[in-house]
């Protein structure tokens, strides 16, 4: 049993950050596609636990509201007191991003970062299906072959 819940508990977390990379991915395609921007201010620069930059934004919808909103991995040179170019979606629930379109290399980190995760989801799946195929009701024939005989007792 445990050595069926330790390869899915080991799985778990690569799925859930395949899963934030594609949602990521889909929120920033669609403020880029939008074709909504607004001039925004930067409010504050703070720096990220993995080394970036995270940034805090405020800008002014077209209908009037004002978004305030939070982004990591923005550009370094961007400091507090500096415009930028907002990029963002209508609606109820406002997505926005300070961030330049650059779809393909949006796409390629998002895809490198999926091949990596598929990689780690395979060889998880694939110990659980070794060891159930070594522990299954044929594990005989498999082990049976250093006793000599390939027949189950």
């Amino acid at each position: 049993m445990i050595r069926y819940v330790v390869p899915a508990l080991v799985m778990l977390p690569p799925v859930c950050m395949a899963c934030r990379a594609v949602r990521r991915w889909l929120r920033l395609r669609g403020a880029w596609n939008s074709g909504l921007t607004a001039e925004g201010r930067c409010l504050g620069v703070y720096p990220a636990g993995r080394g970036g930059l995270h940034h805090v934004y405020e800008f002014i919808a077209r209908d009037g509201r004002v978004i305030r909103f939070e982004e990591d991995g923005g550009p370094a040179a961007t400091v507090e007191g500096d415009y930028v170019m907002v990029r963002y979606t209508s609606g109820r629930r406002v997505v926005a991003t300070a961030l330049v379109p650059s779809r393909a290399r949006r796409a390629m980190t998002a895809v490198g970062v999926l091949a990596f995760l598929a990689v780690v989801v395979v060889f998880c799946a694939s110990l659980v299906t070794v060891y159930a195929q070594a522990t299954g009701p044929y594990a005989d024939l498999v082990s049976g072959v250093d006793q000599g005989t390939s027949v189950p007792p």
